[in-house]
């Protein structure tokens, strides 16, 4: 399920939509070099090849362009999950944690800007819905694939989930954020210590 983009206006024909590609793409990699901080909506016109103009018709300010893309960032999230996890195919449910977690990881190595602002908890814990925390948000995107991939109710799920997710999070925020252990061994630790989690709340 995708979420909405912050947009001012939305665009009709694609050459708009386009543009605005080209302005998320911009910002991305902008933030990767500069940071948040750094970034101006200038700087997205200029590395987007647009005039500043067309962008505010579309966003009224920088926090709304890097909004959007982490809503985007969202949206590659769950989508991923939906299109790896096959859980009827799956010998062990927690093959699907380490999935999760794999995909997590690789869009923190791969995804351009994501590693700088995440799903925009850097910049404010409810940046990607006004009202609601950042991970309320992804707990609930999670629970609902997960819940309809398995044909059970989403609150069953619910609380778990949310746990599980805060306890990856942490520790894979030891290497990837505080850089203090080796990723690769914060990975295989996340993913033990999630799934003890889960068996024991999971029938």
């Amino acid at each position: 399920m995708a979420t909405q983009v912050p947009l001012r206006k939305q665009p009709v024909q694609q050459r708009s939509a386009k543009r605005v590609e080209q302005m998320l793409e911009a910002c991305a990699a902008l933030i990767d070099e500069l940071g948040y901080d750094g970034v101006t909506t200038t700087l997205i016109a200029e590395r987007a090849g647009v005039a500043v103009g067309s962008l505010y018709q579309f966003f009224p300010d920088k926090r709304a362009v890097v909004q959007a893309l982490t809503k985007r960032h969202l949206d590659h999230f769950t989508r991923e999950i939906e299109e790896q996890l096959d859980w009827q195919r799956l010998e062990h449910w927690w093959e699907g944690v380490d999935k999760i977690i794999d995909i997590y990881v690789e869009m923190y190595r791969n995804i351009a800007g994501f590693s700088r602002v995440r799903f925009g908890d850097v910049i404010d814990l409810r940046f990607i819905e006004d009202g609601r925390d950042n991970n309320t948000v992804i707990t609930e995107q999670i629970a609902r694939v997960i819940a309809a991939k398995n044909n059970i109710p989403v609150e069953t799920l619910y609380k778990q989930i949310t746990v599980a997710c805060d306890i990856g999070d942490a520790i894979l925020a030891l290497a990837f954020r505080r850089k203090l252990f080796p990723e690769d061994e914060m990975i295989v630790e996340a993913k033990r210590v999630v799934r003890d989690y889960l068996a024991s709340q999971l029938p």
